[in-house]
């Protein structure tokens, strides 16, 4: 019977150590473009970026304001933070005290993987006009 309570334990406390806390960085790296995939600048998080490039954020509740100064673009676009669903596995596992230490940390949150900033579309060049019908026939 020891050996019995003592594989519960320790299959409890793995089970109980898998919360986001672990598993999850502080930070999350995310990949930002443009829509009409050209390379536009902006910050995040104060960080510089030009597109298309992966940036690390700072896990929060809060939603992430990407500011970009490229013409033709989105002045501002918002990343609204999500629950990731380690922060579930927690709660079932870990209790209360687990899915308080993941939610104090911010580390249940995160963000898209990849933010696209809209931007119109690039122009493309217009194809040289042919020689007019009616300027070769007039032509010797």
């Amino acid at each position: 019977m020891n050996k019995f309570a003592l594989a519960a334990a320790v299959a409890a406390s793995v089970l109980a150590s898998g919360c986001a806390s672990i598993f999850n960085d502080a930070t999350q790296t995310v990949t930002i473009v443009a829509s009409n995939g050209q390379p536009v600048q902006g910050t995040v998080d104060g960080k510089p970026f030009q597109t298309p490039s992966q940036v690390q954020v700072q896990r929060q509740k809060a939603s992430k304001l990407i500011s970009v100064t490229s013409p033709g673009c989105a002045a501002q676009t918002v990343a609204d933070s999500s629950v990731d669903f380690k922060f579930f596995g927690n709660v079932i596992t870990g209790g209360l005290l687990g899915s308080s230490t993941d939610f104090a940390t911010e580390r249940m949150w995160k963000y898209s993987d990849n933010i696209i900033i809209p931007c119109v579309p690039t122009p493309t060049p217009a194809a040289a006009p042919a020689v007019a019908p009616a300027a070769a026939a007039s032509q010797p």
